[in-house]
């Protein structure tokens, strides 16, 4: 599955609709930390690992596209 995620600083949510995650993290966007925080916040809130999420695009950006692995059954 396919997500479009827009992060705000200095917040914390985490808001899903349809294909759209709006997220507020506290990490500074240093050093791959705000992008870990991310990927965290998101297993979390699925219940997943964090191995299954991948960000596609925007690791600088506080746009980013996700990308959601399916479980093997």
């Amino acid at each position: 599955m396919i997500y479009k995620v827009h992060v705000e600083f200095s917040k914390e949510f985490l808001e899903v609709e349809k294909n759209q995650i709006n997220i507020g993290i506290k990490s500074k966007p240093v050093k791959g930390e705000a992008n870990k925080e991310i990927i965290k916040k998101i297993a979390k809130h699925f219940k997943i690992s964090t191995t299954k999420i991948q960000i596609k695009s925007g690791h600088k950006s506080s746009d980013k596209i996700i990308k959601i692995l399916q479980q093997k059954i």
